[in-house]
């Protein structure tokens, strides 16, 4: 038994020093046969200083901020980009800023209405106090307190019907939706395809024509109240054609003779039906405006003269019947004038002219482009001439009738716009 433990252990012995030995023959050997070949390894000592080295100028050059940054100049493409939101963040800050100013017209509307009728109808009572026979310790300051009123309300109304604050916040309402749809269009244009230099300069265009449409300041800029001629609103650059791909590989860019036909009698329906109608009642509406701004003040202004000459013995009870009658008629034209929101009426109309007039002008700019490749798709117009009308497709094809030269204007029974 002991004869066969030593051998064991002889063996396990014999084994461990050959395997040791395999060991360092294995770390050696390579490393003497490169050196044989002239090729040398880094030492790792070596190599610990060099990012020892590297590591702390790194932090020294944090430390100081000597960074060198290498920047890198920006593709065409994303610059493009860029330019669009720039475009779309100012048109974004047009819109909220119209839309607060709107807000606050409106306020002003409702405050300036409320208070002058108050004013006019305590003057009127003043005035109607004063001349009680019998109150002579009276008579003096209601008298006086009546003229002050009054002739406050008479420059109140003057002021109020130069600025029309109905009409003023109408304008700063359509302008808000302007610039929201503006901006909407931009991000679709943004979606489908790559932005061009052509779409940054239309962009442009569309938002310094808003800009002058729609201004913001109150004075001076503020657009003409009672104008002489009345005109559409434009809010549009002038339209340009653009080169357009032919969708689906359609010859004629989805255009054709009965479409043609379809849009000439469109917009011939467009300009003697649709947009002379809105421009005839935006004229109606601003001379009566113009007659309601003047005969306020002026009745205003009548009131405190007779509320002054209450008490002279030689008009008798004139003066008094002048000073309540014509405060009250005062109070009822400005509720008329600004309770009913006239002059949000006339901006309402001249409105709605300028929309017709617009989808005028994109028909004339997309049928006087010879190069049908060169207009917007046929089938993509049509559709979108639809939706704006208030039309089927099938019912904006019965417009095409009235392109015929032997249809006279006044067969012309329907509108084009269904919406309004």
């Amino acid at each position: 038994m002991a004869t066969l433990q030593a051998h064991n252990l002889f063996f396990s012995s014999s084994s461990s020093i050959s395997s040791h030995r395999k060991l360092r023959a294995g770390l050696h050997g390579p490393s003497a046969n490169l050196r044989t070949k002239g090729v040398s390894l880094p030492k790792i000592p070596q190599m610990i200083s060099l990012q020892r080295e590297e590591l702390s100028l790194r932090d020294d050059n944090a430390a100081t901020g000597c960074t060198h940054p290498q920047p890198m100049a920006p593709s065409n493409d994303e610059l493009l980009v860029s330019k669009v939101y720039a475009v779309l963040g100012a048109i974004a800050d047009r819109a909220e800023m119209h839309a607060i100013i709107g807000a606050q017209r409106n306020d002003w509307n409702h405050l300036l209405t409320g208070s002058i009728n108050a004013i006019t109808l305590t003057s009127s009572l003043m005035a109607g106090i004063s001349s009680i026979p019998g109150g002579e310790a009276h008579f003096l300051a209601f008298k006086l307190s009546s003229v002050i009123l009054f002739a406050a309300a008479t420059g109140m109304m003057l002021i109020t019907s130069k600025i029309q604050p109905s009409q003023l916040a109408e304008e700063q309402r359509n302008a808000t939706r302007l610039w929201k749809q503006l901006g909407r269009s931009i991000e679709t244009t943004l979606a489908l395809r790559p932005p061009t230099e052509l779409d940054i300069e239309d962009a442009m265009q569309k938002v310094i024509a808003l800009d002058k449409a729609y201004p913001l300041p109150l004075l001076p800029g503020m657009l003409e109240k009672f104008p002489a001629n009345v005109e559409p609103t434009q809010w549009w650059p002038k339209q340009k054609s653009r080169q357009q791909q032919a969708v689906n590989g359609m010859r004629r860019n989805g255009w054709s003779h009965e479409l043609e036909e379809e849009m000439r009698g469109i917009l011939r329906v467009l300009r003697m039906k649709d947009e002379e109608q809105y421009v005839r009642l935006g004229k109606l509406v601003l001379n009566i405006n113009k007659s309601l701004a003047t005969a306020g003040p002026l009745l205003a202004g009548l009131a405190a003269i007779g509320s002054g000459l209450i008490g002279s013995p030689a008009l008798g009870p004139a003066p008094a019947l002048v000073g309540v009658v014509g405060g009250v008629l005062a109070a009822a034209v400005n509720t008329l004038e600004h309770g009913g929101q006239v002059g949000m009426v006339f901006e309402l109309f001249r409105n709605c002219a300028g929309f017709y007039r617009r989808l005028e002008e994109e028909i004339e700019c997309n049928m006087g482009e010879k190069d049908e490749q060169r207009r917007e798709n046929g089938e993509l117009f049509e559709m979108k001439m639809a939706l704006q009308l208030g039309r089927s497709l099938s019912d904006l094809k019965r417009l095409a009738s009235y392109a015929s030269p032997s249809c006279k204007d006044e067969e012309m029974e329907e509108f084009a716009g269904k919406l309004f």
